[in-house]
């Protein structure tokens, strides 16, 4: 998709505060400082609109952007942070559980994991749990120039295998902000599902 228009919408803590105009969502979500911003940067050529953050867990909201008047992208605060307190931990857990598991308006969910680690317990338990509730996921597999090509295989089948990765269900792809590497396959995705 060309992207000419795009517009943060809101930030929503809860179901009473979602967009009601029933446009279809594409849900974010993943580890702080997975790179989640540079993923929506890089989709809506946009170079600063997703605020990239050197400090983790800054998204502490849902961040509904309101694509091409088309489709959203929803911001899922960044999960697996340490320095963000139980408590807060869980009110994100509630407010992430409510999106996800009520809202119509959601096609698909991109969840994004770092190209150069093995998934993270949180990493698994988020693709266990979208696959729980047969939601759409395209798994993304970001910082991908830090890894060459050659052994592209190598990473993606480590990954796949952590995180129990259904080929029926789900679908994967590796990404780079830095090269633009994979942005016209997770477009398609996208456009797939919407």
């Amino acid at each position: 998709m060309d992207v000419h228009n795009v517009d943060m919408v809101m930030s929503a803590v809860s179901a009473a505060q979602y967009p009601t105009d029933g446009k279809p969502e594409i849900a974010l979500v993943g580890r702080s400082n997975v790179g989640k911003s540079s993923l929506t940067n890089t989709l809506i050529q946009r170079k600063n609109f997703a605020r990239t953050s050197s400090q983790p867990g800054k998204t502490q909201t849902l961040n509904f952007y309101n694509v091409e008047d088309k489709l959203y992208f929803v911001d899922v605060p960044g999960y697996g942070y340490a320095k963000v307190s139980k408590k807060q931990r869980e009110e994100f857990g509630h407010m992430i559980e409510e999106y996800i598991t009520s809202r119509k308006q959601l096609r698909g969910v991109v969840s994004l994991v770092d190209a150069r680690h093995e998934p993270s317990d949180d990493d698994v338990s988020m693709y266990e749990w979208l696959h729980y509730y047969n939601i759409p996921i395209l798994i993304v597999a970001t910082k991908s120039d830090k890894i060459s090509k050659s052994k592209f295989n190598k990473y993606a089948s480590n990954i796949k295998q952590t995180l129990g990765f259904n080929e029926d269900e789900s679908d994967f792809q590796f990404f780079s902000s830095e090269t633009k590497y994979g942005k016209d396959q997770v477009w398609k995705w996208i456009e797939a599902h919407i």
